[in-house]
């Protein structure tokens, strides 16, 4: 039985991007935050994927390499249709982009009560439940 103390947390892709790179304090903070077994979703993996590809040289056997260990270190929850739903209302409710609301409907319907992201508004607090926590907003 779950602890009912326990806080569930999602990590945003920009956390797994800075595990990764040279920038020692950020990779630092996201490699611990990393280590804990955050709530991610297939669109995190998928975006980390792209964005190591991309935007930072990485072979598609390296990005695969990292995905395999998320899936393995990370519990992982399916974007299905539910999910679409819910973040094309809260698209809607909060003016948030479509990659965004996908992100925070994630970790709502995933019960998290945390979402590490330096993407969104530090401190902004999602349907009185998810709260957007900069991890490296003191760094």
């Amino acid at each position: 039985m779950k602890n009912a103390m326990t806080v569930r947390v999602f990590a945003d892709t920009n956390l797994f991007i800075y595990a990764e790179s040279q920038d020692q304090d950020k990779s630092s903070r996201a490699v611990t935050i990393i280590q804990a077994a955050p709530v991610i979703s297939t669109q995190v993996i998928n975006e980390t994927v792209s964005v190591l590809i991309k935007k930072h040289g990485f072979l598609l056997s390296e990005a695969h390499e990292i995905a395999g260990s998320l899936l393995d270190l990370c519990e992982v929850v399916a974007v299905d249709a539910h999910t679409i739903r819910k973040a094309i209302d809260l698209a809607k409710r909060y003016s948030l982009s479509h990659w965004d609301s996908l992100i925070i409907a994630a970790a709502l319907l995933a019960d998290c009560q945390t979402l590490f992201s330096e993407d969104m508004q530090h401190g902004q607090i999602f349907d009185n439940q998810l709260t957007v926590t900069n991890p490296f907003l003191y760094s």
